[in-house]
């Protein structure tokens, strides 16, 4: 499959240059050509105006290049001054991490990364981590600095911070690459933006001269509506009922604390809150995935507490996890293979012991186009597409069943504008057709948005279900700061 299709890019002196498009578009693949991890198979890279060979990350912080991935590249039980000494070329023969305290204690205060150079990696947020990663790269004498997704474990005060940083490095000549697929991130920090879609540069802007419709037309190559219109709720028979639920977390305490609820088919309930108020112990105990101490979980009419996953599964119902990778497929196995996880014991995919392959195969071809799967080839291993086509994996999976329930944790957390509104499409089209929703997530315009009602949960409890018609952000926040509001559960 090609990644990269004779694609142009100009970085400047003193800019900061986003590189936006949809999940799978290309954009990491460029730029770790760029960095040396991949080799082209033509064109040619100018540094300065000369041709410039760079065959590995080695060559590429010669010439002044520093990436910091996605995925940190850290030595936990290391420190911070420690995890930078690694590598490097230059340093004296006696104390070296005194020497390498003291410099990055000066790139601390000049750029604004405070950090304890005498800190264990594991001991620190992943907003300090990234911070360490930044430092290493300008310990190299980096002066083009390329972040793949820098934000997307980082909290919103965290990507405020960042964004000062860039500013700085940005004002003292420097080049930073920002790989995105958020539009507003765009909007606030870049000043030139160069699109990407289906491993092609589609154009680049100066963000002064563009709009977030407009992007969005460029990422997916079409209008994005950013708010999605529903029917009127018709609710109709109980699709889950939680009563009095107790789950304690895997430090052996409380997550989940008398929690009731209930999901009707043909209406979406929300669960709003702070991520570790126990919002993933109750999705897992409910799909069968944790054990509940006391209480009872009725799915479709059958009492399935601390049942198996694959019983709750057969009842009905789909699941749609918070961790894509660890909870929602076998990364080494065939992406037509993870399509058929769920029933690959039930026909028409098995005949006895038997799986019938043309049945398999079959299924993933229509899925794989229906959902708009962006894969190699259905034998690829999962592991090789992008964190959006693992969830367009996951839904073609979960929905095709026609499940009674959905339970929906985070399903567009990381993705972009084109698969975030082709996922609410999919849930608003499960309601209409009469299956149950439950939605976890952080986002409380989706919340606000997709849901009929709104639950707040904090400290692994309810603090109160509101209709969404009626509900305010002032109010949500209350309830998600822990403060108790009775309204009756219709």
């Amino acid at each position: 499959m090609l990644a990269n299709d004779r694609v142009t890019l100009e970085l400047r002196a003193g800019e900061v240059h986003a590189l936006l498009g949809e999940n799978g578009a290309g954009k990491t693949t460029l730029m770790n050509i760029l960095y040396g991890l991949y080799r082209p198979d033509s064109g040619e890279i100018l540094i300065r105006g000369v041709p410039t060979q760079i065959h590995s990350p080695r060559d590429a912080i010669a010439h002044g290049i520093g990436m910091v991935h996605q995925h940190f590249k850290l030595v936990f039980p290391h420190t911070v001054a420690e995890n930078v000494a690694l590598g490097l070329k230059r340093t004296p023969f006696w104390a070296p991490i005194r020497v390498v305290e003291r410099k990055l204690r000066e790139l601390s205060e000049r750029y604004g990364l405070p950090v304890d150079p005498g800190s264990r990696v594991w001991e620190l947020s992943a907003g300090e981590q990234q911070r360490v990663e930044i430092l290493k790269a300008l310990y190299r004498g980096a002066e083009i600095l390329i972040l793949d997704e820098p934000t997307s474990v980082l909290t919103p005060q965290e990507a405020t911070e960042l964004f000062k940083v860039l500013l700085r490095m940005k004002a003292e000549g420097h080049v930073v690459v920002f790989i995105t697929h958020k539009l507003g991130e765009v909007m606030e920090v870049a000043d030139r933006v160069t699109v990407m879609r289906r491993g092609r540069a589609v154009g680049t802007v100066a963000v002064a001269g563009t709009d977030k419709a407009e992007l969005a037309r460029m990422m997916v190559g079409r209008e994005v509506v950013f708010r999605l219109s529903k029917g009127k709720c018709m609710p109709g028979e109980e699709a889950l009922l939680v009563q009095d639920l107790w789950a304690r977390n895997d430090r052996g305490l409380h997550a989940v604390r008398g929690v009731s609820l209930r999901v009707c088919r043909g209406e979406i309930l929300g669960i709003a809150g702070v991520a570790g108020n126990g919002q993933r112990e109750l999705v897992e105990t409910i799909t069968g995935l944790r054990r509940a101490e006391r209480g009872r979980v009725v799915v479709l009419g059958r009492d399935l507490t601390n049942r198996s996953a694959r019983a709750v599964a057969d009842v009905g119902v789909a699941h749609i996890p918070e961790e894509r990778l660890r909870m929602g497929i076998v990364p080494g196995m065939a992406v037509e293979d993870n399509l058929i996880l769920k029933r690959h014991h039930r026909p028409p995919f098995s005949w006895g012991p038997f799986l019938r392959l043309r049945e398999v195969r079959r299924f993933a071809q229509e899925s794989i186009v229906g959902y708009d799967i962006m894969t190699p080839a259905a034998r690829a291993p999962a592991k090789l597409l992008s964190g959006g086509n693992i969830q367009k994996l996951i839904l073609a999976r979960e929905l095709s069943g026609e499940p009674g329930l959905i339970v929906a944790a985070h399903p567009t957390y990381g993705l972009d504008v084109g698969a975030t509104e082709q996922v609410r499409r999919y849930l608003l089209g499960g309601r209409e057709k009469g299956v149950g929703v439950l939605l976890v997530s952080e986002d409380l315009e989706e919340i606000m948005e997709l849901s009929d009602r709104i639950a707040v949960m904090f400290r692994g409890e309810i603090m109160g279900v509101v209709p969404a018609a009626e509900a305010n952000l002032e109010e949500i926040g209350l309830m998600m700061a822990g403060e108790r509001r009775l309204a009756p559960q219709p």
